[in-house]
Parts: C-alpha cells; structure tokens; sequence
C-alpha cells in the first residue's frame, strides 16, 4: 500500500504538470484568437508592434489582414485566411480545453484512490492498536475524567 501511495502521489503529480502545460497552451491560443479578432479590424497601413520574443517587439505595417501564417505542429507553418486562421484556432481551443477536463477527471480519480487508500491505513492502524492493548494488557488512559 505504501508503494501505491507513493505512485499515486507521482501521478498527481504528472497530472497537474499537464493541467499547467495544457492551461499555459490554452491563454497562448486564446490571445491568438483575440489577436485575429482585432486584427480584422485594422486596414492596410496600420502600424502594429509585433512580438519577436522576450518582451520585445517591432514596429511593422500592416500589408494585408486577409491571411495569416499559422503554426501547424512541428516547426511547418501554412498560409491561411483569416477566417480558416480563427476557425483552426477555436478547435484547437475546444481540443485543450477537452484535455483539461480529462486530466481533471483523472485528478480526481486519484485523489480519490489516495483517500481510500488513507482510509485503508487508520483502519489498520486502529486494529492493531487494540490489538496490541489486548496482548499487553494495558488500557489507554481516558480523557478528561
């Protein structure tokens, strides 16, 4: 029981670092979408700063806003409209946002296994506890008498 204890408390472990990645995938993805959002709204010409990392930014002039390069997975990017561009980046939102969930039910269910297991280990220790009174002999002292 007390290896499971131990692996349980590994697993939360590696579940709530997944719950922090996928949380952090999560705000990054959402101020894409706000930034595409905003974006629809400038013209041609319009000044923006541009992140390029660090807390730092460019100056640049908006050419176009009717497409946008967007990140598909390991280091490819594509060329899409605006439209497609946000439409990718919801369902990539309502993915994580599933994932969450997930690892949240999985939480759960560990938390769970570990109170059981908790629960497990008063019960046993209570037992022997009376156990071991009745071979010695010797009765706990009362409380408050």
């Amino acid at each position: 029981m007390v290896l499971e204890s131990r692996y349980l408390e590994e697993t939360v472990e590696e579940i709530q670092s997944r719950i922090n990645m996928t949380h952090a995938a999560l705000t990054e993805l959402k101020v894409s979408s706000l930034t595409l959002e905003g974006l629809e709204k400038e013209k041609k010409g319009t000044e923006l700063f541009v992140p390029i990392g660090g807390g730092s930014y460019v100056k640049a002039k908006l050419e176009t806003s009717k497409t946008v390069v967007v990140g598909v997975g390991a280091d490819v990017a594509v060329e899409k409209t605006l439209k497609e561009a946000k439409e990718d980046l919801e369902t990539r939102i309502g993915e994580l946002e599933k994932t969450r969930e997930g690892l949240g039910q999985q939480l759960n269910q560990v938390f769970g296994r570990i109170q059981q297991n908790r629960t497990m280990m008063e019960e046993f220790t209570a037992k022997l506890r009376k156990e071991g009174e009745k071979q010695s002999g010797v009765r706990q002292a009362k409380k408050g008498s």
